[in-house]
């Protein structure tokens, strides 16, 4: 009889995964308002599967986005470089449109707007 078994090093625990994506994302900024991508509430989604391969659902702030291209490459490319990620695919989408609305209250104050 072969017994499988992990040992904690080897399990990941695709929450705390989420948590590291998160802090990535925290740190790219949208060049034109200076506010991450995350509180700016760019990102829709975030989805690690257990495979280790995420999937992230964002937007931009107008479909004539000047970083329209070079935003998400970015995002793709700071994510990759989370230990244990082994793909990652950034999805853009205008469904629902981006608005002030969805930014974090941590962001409208630093935009002055409370």
């Amino acid at each position: 009889m072969v017994e499988k078994t992990k040992t904690m090093s080897q399990e990941i625990d695709t929450n705390e995964l989420g948590e590291s994506i998160v802090k990535v994302l925290k740190g790219i900024y949208d060049p034109e308002i200076p506010v991450d991508i995350y509180e700016l509430g760019l990102i829709y989604d975030v989805m690690v599967n257990t495979d280790y391969e995420v999937k992230i659902l964002m937007t931009l702030t107008s479909p004539n986005c000047p970083v329209a291209e070079s935003l998400p490459r970015e995002v793709e490319e700071k994510v990759k470089t989370i230990e244990n990620i082994k793909d990652v695919e950034v999805e853009i989408t205008f469904d629902p449109p981006w608005s002030k609305d969805l930014m974090s209250e941590e962001a409208k104050l630093e935009l002055g707007m409370l």
